[in-house]
């Protein structure tokens, strides 16, 4: 009797895990949307992913994928990018944007955001040319709309901008128009058609920005590990060892230690806690600036560009209803995945949020990828630095072709480079300088652009590697244009006075096959900040420190290339035509924006020294001011928003550079040599 009552014990136990298993356990903290969803199956946010534990949700492992749910058609339409959009009118060129006019006075966000769009590289002037017609909904806070723009056509490939959550009456009226709004409800939101924007402040910059304000890379002991965002714009915070449920009135736990400072904009905190309600989406963007975890409790509101930004590996999504069990798991979360998630806060705010300009090209952006396909820019670039706004889909659809995802990739480059050698007008003929480059075993090939009125020597010298003669358009921006003939990624970008050995060719050319998203080059300049006149100047003295390197004599991958032509705004093109030393700032400006990294050094002879340009310096104090073509370092600042140079004190030599032993045991002997 008793065996039977044991296995009918047994039996019971047995049906009631498989139930439980069945049902599964409401999870108490989730990851956010996985990026992406295809057009024709789109994807709704948020997506949630069960975890069972913190310590399965902590694994850096990426989360399964789920099953796409269809989403609402909101406004009483079932508008998708395949039915309300007309591809055909994108040809040629792509996305082409018009901007139609306001139909009234705009406001100061509004005029940014124009200025954006004009600056952009999709802006078209002709209205016929335009695939995309842009609209900024003249609506107010408290709900009132204007009347729809001429050429409305029901909406059809218009896209329009909304700065404000709440929509106004006329929202039914949008017809086949996409909706770019700032938080949208995600019962109303279209995936894959509408575009989520950030809820911006009225102050945020135009150009730029601030940067992140993640000091520390780790969590710091005495550093508060939760803020919780209240009302007034205040962050309330609670200490690493707390045991509070800060969110929850009717926790049965003391509170615990808090401060409250009304003046502090950024939280100082490992997590922020950010409610679910569309009015405290606006945190959002502050959280990310300081590098504090958002840590949504059950949002209605879509994640900003939740397209393309792989939000999992930068927030979490926890259920307000179990605070304690969500507290206990940030506590425990393992320090190595608090990093990775700190870390990619910075990334994605300097990358989409931290200007106006960012937030509008990133929209456009995403609009381009879903004309071009979803291969355009792969979830790789749009999560992993620098980010899609700066890996030109126009260059490559394949990571491992641009110089910043070669580690991700476990690739190189390849071994060989291609010598672009520009002559300008008062350039002497580079016999001399093509037999040592030619001279080199990684040597692919030498382009020479002839930009001088000279003629043509009569004579080339013979070489071992194809020679091919360009003819230029007279202007210095033209030795960055992206040649179809250039047929390697590395790129040795020389002036015709310049002087170098093969040696030097070869083992500038080594140092940069594992750099290949720096610059390396030989002659430095270096930037610095004048106190007295409040700007920034340049130098050519001998220092210790350097942040850029000479075109005259330098590395670098022929994406760059692109990156000055198609993304550069055409002022700072203009500027350097008009200044010749200024191509070289704008050079180093473009590369450290994109890497936030300085460049190389290597060594060269002191030969190297007399044909080098020199530098401008800012004026002494009480002299006269400089032109606006010569202060170019300044004019260049202000386009970019932000100092990008990076100062260093790093050369790299060979092993046995100048060292007492035999010259038969070096590689690179005639780096030496005077």
């Amino acid at each position: 009797m008793q065996f039977w009552r044991r296995r009918s014990l047994w039996l019971a136990l047995s049906a009631s895990s498989l139930l439980l298993t069945l049902l599964g356990f409401f999870p108490f903290l989730r990851l956010a949307v996985s990026p992406r969803p295809q057009p024709a199956a789109p994807q709704g946010w948020p997506r949630w992913l069960d975890t069972a534990s913190l310590r399965s949700f902590s694994q850096p492992e990426e989360p399964p994928e789920d099953v796409p749910q269809p989403p609402q058609a909101p406004h009483g339409t079932s508008c998708s990018w395949g039915i309300c959009f007309d591809t055909s009118r994108c040809r040629g060129d792509g996305l082409k944007v018009f901007a139609h006019a306001a139909a009234q006075p705009t406001s100061e966000m509004h005029r940014r955001i124009l200025a954006s769009l004009e600056g952009s590289r999709y802006h078209t002037r002709n209205l016929t040319e335009a695939c995309l017609l842009f609209v900024l909904s003249p609506e107010d806070p408290d709900g009132q709309c204007g009347p729809a723009p001429q050429h409305w056509n029901g909406g059809r490939n218009h896209l329009v901008i909304r700065l404000h959550p709440d929509p106004c009456p006329q929202a039914s009226q949008l017809g086949q128009a996409m909706v770019a709004q700032a938080s949208p409800r995600v019962d109303t939101f279209r995936p894959g058609f509408d575009v989520a924007l950030p809820l911006l402040p009225e102050a945020h910059p135009f150009r730029g920005g601030a940067p992140g304000q993640l000091q520390q890379h780790s969590p710091h002991p005495r550093a508060a590990l939760l803020a919780l965002a209240e009302e007034g714009g205040r962050w309330r915070t609670a200490g690493t060892y707390s045991s509070t449920c800060p969110w929850d009135g009717h926790c049965e736990q003391d509170l615990g230690p808090k401060q409250t400072r009304p003046e502090e904009k950024l939280p100082n905190a490992t997590f922020c806690l950010i409610p679910g309600q569309r009015a405290e989406a606006s945190r959002f963007l502050q959280a990310l600036q300081a590098g504090c975890i958002p840590v949504l409790l059950s949002p209605h509101w879509e994640l900003p560009f939740s397209e393309v930004i792989d939000w999992t590996k930068a927030a979490i999504v926890a259920d307000k209803r179990l605070p304690l069990q969500v507290l206990a798991a940030l506590q425990e979360m393992a320090p190595a995945r608090v990093l990775a998630l700190r870390q990619q806060t910075q990334f994605l705010w300097a990358a989409y949020f931290s200007s106006v300009e960012k937030v509008i090209h990133t929209t456009l952006e995403i609009i381009q990828d879903r004309i071009l396909g979803a291969s355009a820019h792969p979830s790789l670039l749009w999560n992993s630095p620098p980010g899609a706004l700066l890996a030109l889909s126009t260059f490559s659809r394949s990571p491992q072709d641009f110089p910043f995802y070669h580690l991700q990739q476990g690739s190189r480059p390849e071994g060989r480079f291609s010598a672009l050698i520009w002559v300008g007008t008062s350039s002497q003929h580079p016999l001399k300088l093509i037999q040592a480059v030619a001279g080199s075993q990684h040597c692919a090939q030498i382009l020479v652009l002839w930009s001088s009125e000279k003629p043509l020597p009569p004579k080339w010298p013979e070489t071992t590697v194809p020679l091919t003669v360009m003819d230029g358009h007279r202007k210095v921006s033209d030795r960055f244009f992206p040649y179809s003939a250039i047929s390697t990624d590395a790129i040795l970008s020389l002036d015709a006075h310049s002087s170098l050995s093969t040696s030097e060719v070869d083992f500038a050319f080594v140092v940069w096959q594992s750099f290949p998203e720096r610059m390396v080059g030989f002659l430095t300049w270096n930037h610095f900040w004048d106190e007295t006149r409040s700007g920034w100047g340049y130098t050519a003295e001998m220092a210790n420190e350097f942040s850029m390197v000479l075109t005259a004599a330098a590395f670098y991958h022929r994406y760059y290339h692109s990156l000055f032509t198609h993304s550069l705004p055409k002022a700072l093109r203009t500027l350097a035509d008009e200044a010749p030393a200024c191509v070289d700032v704008l050079m180093n400006f473009l590369v450290a924006a994109a890497t936030k990294l300085p460049p190389i050094k290597v060594p060269f002879s002191k030969q190297h020294q007399g044909a080098a340009p020199l530098a401008p310096r800012i004026p002494a104090s009480g002299s006269q001011p400089q032109p606006p073509h010569q202060d170019c370092i300044n004019r260049m600042v202000a386009e970019f928003g932000h100092m990008p140079l990076v100062s260093s004190r790093l050369r790299l030599d060979p092993v046995l550079f100048k060292d007492p032993v035999s010259v038969q045991r070096k590689k690179y002997r005639r780096l030496e040599k005077p």
